[in-house]
């Protein structure tokens, strides 16, 4: 007897910046990993639009731009955290992304590679119509998955060491930081995106010393521009990080939100985790894995 297929499950990753943040605005590189703690969505029989938390600010126009069949579309959590607060993930990104599958799933179109382009465009326009600013490389990670380099259309994997995020313990807006960015002088600019190319072109070499040179060039560029971009406990991070043989760097646009670090050695870091945990800094575990997918 030919099983009936009652519903959809999507899964839309997040994302980890490990460089190019700000620089990715004009044209420079960045390097991001797609990890698994993103956005679900369950399809099936119905007409009712459910969200973890009644937003449906991001899903809502993503459903519409793909001509998205009534049925229901619930919404959810991807692995997670238990942690008080909103880890930065890029959850609106994940969202978007996670509808445009489900409304093209729903019409039973064929979801695969081929069909790539079509959908990053339409989640890159959704998500900057509704959040009005950044770069949509979380957009694009949400779709490619895997660790990628991104500069002038190209994708080239990166190989990817083990990721630990920290949370800082506070949000962050990226939007009041990008403009401020865009506010500071188009010479400057192009020197801070050169560095940043640069220092990333080193990444296959050294990951520990492309994340710290990356780390010291964004926190001097952001100063310049008048950006808030440190805070003490992303500041402990990256000393714990190094105290233990590694680097860490904010990820994404600064001022809180999650810290990623790369430890090379295995016990030390367990050891940057449990340091990290005692201070209040709470380590979240992540892995790299493909983009957005159908169950």
């Amino acid at each position: 007897m030919k099983r009936v297929r009652r519903h959809i499950l999507v899964r839309s990753p997040g994302k980890l910046f490990l460089a190019g943040e700000y620089a990715v605005l004009d044209g420079g590189a960045a390097a991001v990993a797609a990890v698994d703690r993103g956005v679900t969505c369950k399809v099936c029989a119905g007409d009712t639009l459910i969200t973890p938390d009644g937003d449906t600010r991001f899903v809502e126009p993503a459903l519409r731009a793909v001509k998205a069949p009534t049925r229901q579309y619930l919404f959810g959590h991807w692995n997670p955290t238990d942690l008080t607060g909103k880890p930065g993930f890029g959850g609106s990104a994940s969202a978007v992304v996670a509808a445009c599958a489900a409304g093209l799933a729903a019409q039973m179109v064929r979801f695969d590679p081929h069909c790539w382009d079509s959908l990053e465009e339409t989640a890159l326009r959704v998500h900057g119509e509704v959040q009005g600013s950044g770069s949509g490389m979380d957009v694009v990670a949400c779709v490619r998955g895997g660790f990628n380099r991104y500069l002038d259309g190209r994708v080239d994997p990166l190989p990817c060491p083990p990721l630990i995020a920290i949370w800082s313990g506070s949000s962050a807006a990226t939007g009041p930081r990008v403009q401020q960015y865009l506010g500071w002088s188009s010479s400057e600019r192009r020197g801070f995106v050169a560095d940043s190319d640069a220092i990333l072109a080193s990444w296959e070499e050294n990951p520990v010393h492309c994340l710290e040179a990356t780390r010291v060039r964004l926190e001097s560029a952001m100063a310049a521009a008048g950006v808030d971009y440190r805070t003490p406990a992303l500041d402990r991070i990256a000393q714990l990080a190094r105290k233990h043989g590694g680097a860490a760097k904010p990820s994404g646009a600064g001022g809180g939100d999650v810290a990623v670090a790369v430890i090379p050695d295995p016990d030390d870091r367990q050891a940057f985790a449990e340091a990290c945990s005692a201070e209040g800094l709470p380590p979240i575990a992540v892995q790299v894995v493909a983009g957005v997918d159908l169950d």
